[in-house]
């Protein structure tokens, strides 16, 4: 028959001709006259419907343009839809021919129709691929995970059964998602299909377990790689190693070996899975919605000088000013590294089994997207049983690796779906997110000790407490201006006049040079190497980046570690909990030690020591008052847990708080709670130290602002110094002063905190399914979730996946509902003024 009619306009003769004669020779070809494939453009072949339907659906929408071999209308012919009598021998050809052609077809038009039309559009890439069996037409623009995306589209044209709307990919996808939000195990899945399955036709698609549900998400690409590692972690069995079967470092053997000393069937004594990054990158590119997202800092991000974004912050524009291509590309990506360990067995401290998940967030995107569940990508696990410690460079190298590829080379001939073109691929690591000791670990600082701080270096000041045997971190005077009265006061502060200068933190090269001094050994049983009197213990990974010593902020301060440390050192002295309290008897022998309050000295009586009470110790109606302020706050739904399961009022404690908990109960409920039990003095510290914090997290950064919150940090801890004892002040306290400088270089604070990295931790507990084999799960329900996600995009219909959960408007993160504004004196009595001249009460007395 003539094709040339397809092309023409709707409302002209040709057209209505060439319609009337295809629905003839449809009416003949087909087994059901009542059903035929409607190939209009927004059906394509995936609807069936009366001829008089379909007649109506191609005036009006107009035929499919790439269906030109019309192999759903015949019945003898080609490959046919439900209710086909292909021959066997030439369904095989007809399969043989669809795998050449999906090895051939183009993956710009693959992306690029799968994500304007969902599936639909897969249809007609399908019937562009049996035209051209051989693949000898655009098969340059192909590479080779275009083939596995292709069969997975294939599944979207087989209806779940004769006669529905939905397609077997679309169940599978529904059904894996919910299995994913509500952590179901397999067998309970496998259930769940065959009841499903028992309600359906006979002739339905629906896979019948777990297994074959997950063979439709399988060869998708997105798949791990695990690398044998030395059991003393000296190094990974990779490149000029890979072969070895024992390691070069400590001769260990490769393998485990059993109490007979013979290698048992070859098991790897330590395992690291590593999930390719580069593969992960390009398939956000081939969703067209993702694509556009990714350049939303450069077309869609607000320019007022406020920091609503890393975007904003110094540090991304330092990678702009010092590479101009990379920045000139809005496509490029910025990521951000964090690294924890979890307890994958769920026994709290009872087993001490942990093992190690490293995760990339990309910042190119929104606010309310890069810190969500479905675009955190787990990049590394570590085995256990116990921690890396210094030893995780060792397992970072795969991804070091593939970020110097990124950096270097770049990935060439990335296909854009949101535009439609091909481009070469770049990413940069921004910074590390970690909690403190990891800090240490990542970065190769000493984190203990006199030269515990990370930013001062060996400028650190610490004293050791001899009586309480810990090393306390005072000494805030020297961030004071130059002639402000506390610097000489003694007696206020240790007994000493503060005339130094905070030293800058190091300049970018020096880290570097300072870290080449040292020469460390990786491995748990090697010789350690001899002390370098600075502050570091070995050179960073990190620093084989080329971009990485130029970084002004490479390891961020985790701000949710040191809330929850501030909120217990503070609430435990207040409320003289026990193990939690900072005053103690040693406490005030230091204080005598140092000749600071000395009325405050511990009185030795004949049957216990007598601790006279200081400015902030509470009576026990004082504690009840306090305690009885938070049981009887009631809080918004979801703002928070419920603080009064927290509340012990015949013990008068507080336990059991979780991060969240005291970020909560620190920024907002504390202040209400002590407003009134407290002297003044005491009670205005603590509340400024609690909105020095809430300004810290705020969403909009003001950057006018931040060198008077700078100021208010440093006084409000001078303030604390006077009041409570040494031993208060570890370094956690200590930490604090160098928040706002972050906040300055680094944007906001809720994309650099760990709240969203230990809610995803939580997600890859629950994969744990098998206690012998933790990682495997963990590994396996990652890439059966990822790829949901993947397909979810190219679905027809709308689906609300796990990770990107209903209110995917909101930041991420715990956030304060409260807004904290300072106000200058004089606005203060201006509003003031304003609010008595206009109110009627105090009419008569302005009259």
């Amino acid at each position: 028959m003539e094709k040339d009619w397809i092309s023409k306009e709707r409302d002209s003769l040709e057209y209505e001709v060439g319609v009337e004669n295809f629905l003839i020779y449809a009416e003949e070809n087909c087994k059901n006259p009542k059903k035929i494939p409607c190939p209009c453009c927004k059906c394509v072949n995936f609807k069936k419907f009366p001829v008089k339907v379909i007649r109506g659906h191609l005036y009006e929408n107009g035929f499919s343009l790439g269906y030109i071999d019309w192999i759903w209308h015949r019945s003898k012919t080609g490959r046919s839809s439900v209710g086909s009598t292909v021959p066997p021998h030439e369904e095989e050809q007809n399969a043989d021919a669809f795998k050449s052609a999906f090895e051939a077809a183009s993956e710009a038009a693959a992306a690029s129709e799968a994500a304007a039309a969902g599936a639909s559009q897969a249809a007609v890439v399908c019937e562009a691929a049996y035209r051209n069996p051989g693949g000898k037409s655009g098969g340059d623009d192909y590479d080779k995970d275009s083939h596995d995306f292709k069969r997975f589209v294939a599944d979207a044209q087989q209806p779940l059964f004769e006669g529905s709307d939905f397609t077997k990919l679309d169940s599978v996808l529904k059904l894996h998602n919910w299995k994913a939000r509500f952590g179901v195990s397999d067998s309970a899945f496998s259930d769940l299909l065959s009841t499903v399955g028992s309600f359906l036709p006979q002739d339905n698609a629906l896979p019948v377990n777990t297994y074959e549900a997950n063979k439709t998400l399988s060869n998708l690409g997105l798949e791990y790689t695990k690398f044998h590692a030395c059991p003393n972690e000296c190094v990974l069995y990779r490149g000029v190693n890979e072969t070895a079967s024992e390691c070069p470092e400590c001769k260990l053997s490769r393998w485990k070996v059993g109490k007979d000393g013979r290698e048992r069937y070859k098991i790897p004594a330590k395992v690291m899975w590593y999930f390719p990054i580069i593969p992960r990158f390009k398939r956000m590119f081939k969703s067209s919605s993702t694509a556009e997202l990714l350049t939303w800092h450069s077309n869609q991000r607000i320019h007022d000088g406020q920091m609503r974004h890393p975007a904003d912050s110094p540090s991304w524009r330092n990678i702009d000013y010092r590479w101009p291509a990379f920045g000139s590309e809005p496509r490029n990506l910025r990521l951000a590294f964090s690294a924890d360990g979890i307890k994958p067995h769920n026994n709290g401290l009872t087993n001490r089994y942990s093992c190690w998940p490293v995760v990339l967030v990309t910042y190119n995107l929104p606010p309310w997207l890069c810190m969500k569940r479905k675009f955190m990508m787990l990049t590394i696990l570590v085995s256990g049983p116990h921690e890396p410690g210094n030893n995780l460079d060792v397992f970072l190298q795969p991804l070091v690796d593939d970020l110097k590829k990124l950096w270097e080379e770049g990935e060439p001939n990335v296909y854009d779906a949101f535009t439609k073109t091909f481009f070469t691929l770049r990413a940069t690591l921004l910074w590390t997110i970690n909690d403190f000791p990891t800090y240490g670990n990542l970065s190769g600082c000493v984190n203990k000790g006199y030269l515990g701080c990370p930013v001062c270096g060996d400028d650190t000041v610490a004293n050791y407490l001899p009586y309480s045997r810990k090393i306390c971190y005072q000494g805030h005077c020297r961030y004071l201006p130059r002639h402000h009265p506390y610097r000489k006061k003694k007696a206020a502060f240790n007994g000493q006049q503060e005339f130094g200068q905070p030293r800058q933190p190091l300049f970018r090269q020096e880290v570097l040079a300072q870290q080449e001094k040292n020469k460390f050994s990786y491995g748990k049983e090697v010789k350690k190497s001899k002390k370098v009197d600075c502050a570091w213990k070995k050179k960073s990974v990190f620093f084989e980046l080329e971009y990485w010593k130029f970084h002004h902020v490479r390891h961020c301060l985790d701000i949710m570690h040191i809330e929850k440390n501030v909120c217990d050192s503070l609430v435990g002295t207040l409320l003289n909990l026990k193990h939690k309290s900072k005053d103690s008897e040693a406490s005030r022998l230091d204080m005598m030690e140092m000749g600071v309050r000395t009325d405050l000295a511990p009185e030795v009586g004949e049957k216990r020591t007598y601790l006279p009470p200081s400015s902030f110790t509470l009576t026990k109606a004082e504690k009840r008052k306090v305690l009885k302020s938070l049981s009887s706050m009631k809080l918004p739904y979801g703002h928070s847990s419920n603080i009064r399961n927290c509340v012990s009022m015949a013990d008068l404690k507080i336990f059991g708080m979780k991060s969240h908990d005291c970020h909560v109960l620190l920024q907002q409920l504390l202040p209400v709670a002590i407003r009134s039990v407290l002297p003044k003095n005491v009670r205005v510290s603590i509340i400024r130290l609690c909105f020095s914090f809430n300004t810290l997290c705020n969403k909009i950064v003001d950057v006018s602002k931040l060198d008077k919150l700078q100021a208010d940090v440093v006084l409000t801890l001078c303030e604390l110094e006077k009041i409570f004892p040494p031993s208060f002040f570890d370094i956690m306290i200590h930490l604090i002063v160098h928040l706002v400088r972050e906040l300055h270089l680094c944007g906001p604070v809720f994309y650099r905190w760990m709240y969203p990295f230990e809610r995803f931790n939580k997600v890859l507990k629950s994969y744990v399914r098998n206690r012998y084999f933790p990682e495997g799960c963990i590994a396996e329900a990652y890439l059966k979730e990822e790829s949901v996600e993947f397909c979810a995009e190219f679905s027809r219909n709308s689906l609300t996946t796990a990770g990107l959960p209903k209110d995917q408007g909101k930041l991420s993160g715990p956030l304060s509902a409260a807004t904290v504004k300072s106000v200058e004196e004089k606005e203060r009595d201006e509003a003031h003024l304003h609010v008595l001249l206009n109110n009627s009460e105090v009419f008569p007395y302005v009259k």
